[in-house]
């Protein structure tokens, strides 16, 4: 089973969800990643060198304010479509493999606009985008200057044999020729939404590569090269018959090493201002000093960028849950955002009944604010470069709901201790200054709430975001706060919003 494949399955997703079984009873949070999240990266050093710093608290405020926005995975696993971004390569016969590694020569996505998409961002209130630059299959979404120079012929006579070659594999090679980062990146300036480039370390089609992580080439020494966790997951896919080459020789590791450095120099050099780089994956224990030298310039290039901590450990400033939504807040000083995707997966989704709807949006937004982190939903765009009009249709629905909620969710923090939830259908969230405390119900509340652990202001006005009625309130040192909502608020056509509701609550004067 594939790395893909196991964060898909049940048995992950619980997995995933019981690492967070009772984190709201951390008193402090540990300084750096969880331990779940740094599994992958057991030979990077804990503790990062003295002459490294990570992104500044500027961005780490930045990175916490931002709350919501969108994941988007988009190659040329568009076209065929087979299922979870380009990861069904590993599983295509050797025929398939060549044929797909050839689609980018007629490839021409002539419905993509990136205006269009940022004004569709911009809509359903999204502060930020995330953009594969380049997925595991190795071709590049951006005008790369960086050449491959080997690559696997899979039809070879005989077996596959990887071959000489000289071709940067990117969009500039497809009939479209448009550098869809750089397209992407000046929409976003304009626009101030925030930029993630996401960017891959391996790379299945530069043989350079192999053998790291689910490779499709394997070496003879692929048991001393890979982690041992890799190693299990390769053997697990291919059984005892890998496809076996030579090992990579110490020019090959070289090439390798200046070519993903170049690429990755490339993206944070000419798109101007880049706010984060997704990172994923990882290149395994020999290598890592040549990639954190990769790290130490990436950082030199631009001071504020935020790193996500796949393949770099510590190094990182943010990490990601993926597909599963923490069950408590998180045991780390590390800000994160939960990945997840809208459809099937997080490349195009064609079934419009797939899709899990605004108010799936909404209730896990609340959910990861209150926590503390924030909300990305994957949305991947057809071959032609159009969203689904359903994805489209339930953004926009959640960017409704933000306009009359926003001020719970952006820019908020997550409450002390236990304090970001009351039972099972209400949230709490607080303004950074702790003035102000939301109480956001995704259900109807009915004629009154209560609340526990929230006292408010003496003499203070509680109001439900989107309206103008005050709302009376009683305080019981005994039960809480109850707050009574009016009759003409109880027709749901009397509401401001639907899905979830936001009450306002002043708890004191502001803490310098």
């Amino acid at each position: 089973m594939n790395r893909r494949e196991f964060l898909m399955s049940t048995a992950a997703a619980l997995a995933t969800a019981s690492a967070y079984p009772s984190l709201g009873q951390t008193p402090e949070p540990i300084h750096g990643f969880p331990p779940t999240m740094l599994r992958n990266d057991y030979y990077i050093e804990t503790q990062p060198i003295a002459s490294y710093h990570p992104a500044p608290a500027a961005a780490y405020e930045m990175f916490q304010d931002m709350k919501f926005g969108i994941r988007i995975h988009w190659g040329i696993y568009a076209i065929w479509h087979r299922g979870a971004e380009s990861w069904p390569f590993l599983s295509m016969s050797f025929e398939d493999r060549q044929r797909y590694n050839d689609l980018y020569r007629t490839w021409n996505p002539i419905g993509f606009d990136a205006d269009t998409w940022m004004s569709i961002f911009h809509e359903s209130g999204m502060k930020m985008f995330a953009f594969t630059t380049k997925h595991h299959e190795g071709f590049s979404m951006f005008d790369t200057k960086t050449r491959v120079k080997s690559r696997t012929n899979w039809t070879a006579s005989g077996e596959p044999k990887m071959e000489n070659c000289d071709l940067a594999y990117s969009i500039m090679e497809t009939p479209f020729r448009r550098d869809i980062v750089k397209e992407l990146c000046d929409a976003a300036h304009k626009r101030n939404i925030k930029i993630d480039l996401y960017f891959s370390h391996p790379d299945w089609y530069d043989a350079d590569f192999r053998p790291y992580v689910s490779h499709p080439l394997q070496v003879p020494s692929s048991d001393k090269i890979l982690s041992s966790v890799d190693l299990e997951r390769t053997r697990s896919k291919y059984g005892d018959h890998p496809v076996t080459v030579s090992n990579p020789t110490d020019a090959e590791v070289a090439r390798m090493i200046d070519r993903h450095r170049a690429q990755l120099v490339e993206l944070l050099t000419n798109y101007g201002r880049i706010d984060m780089m997704c990172l994923d994956m990882w290149l395994g224990p020999r290598v890592w000093p040549e990639m954190r030298e990769t790290v130490m310039k990436l950082r030199e290039l631009q001071p504020n960028v935020m790193l996500r901590n796949r393949g770099i450990g510590n190094y990182g400033d943010y990490y990601t849950p993926e597909r599963v939504v923490p069950g408590s807040k998180a045991p780390s000083d590390r800000p994160w955002f939960c990945i997840y995707p809208l459809g099937t997966d997080f490349s195009y989704e064609p079934d419009a009944e797939k899709y899990k709807g605004t108010r799936w949006i909404v209730e896990n937004l609340v959910d990861t604010v209150a926590k503390g982190g924030g909300l990305m939903i994957g949305v991947g765009p057809s071959a032609l470069g159009e969203f689904h009009p359903e994805a489209i249709r339930q953004m926009r629905g959640a960017g409704t709901w933000l306009q009359v909620n926003g001020e719970a969710i952006y820019g908020t923090r997550a409450r002390e201790g236990t304090g970001w939830s009351e039972g099972d259908s209400v949230r709490l969230t607080q303004s950074k200054d702790r003035r102000f405390v939301y109480a956001i119900s995704t259900t109807w509340p009915g004629r009154e709430m209560l609340l526990e652990s929230v006292r408010p202001r003496v003499g203070s006005e509680v109001t439900l975001l989107g309206s103008n009625t005050l709302l009376s309130w009683k305080f019981d040192p005994a039960r809480g706060t109850t707050i009574l909502l009016p009759e003409n608020l109880q027709p749901p056509s009397n509401r401001p919003c639907d899905y979830a509701w936001s009450l306002k609550i002043k708890t004191t004067d502001a803490q310098v």
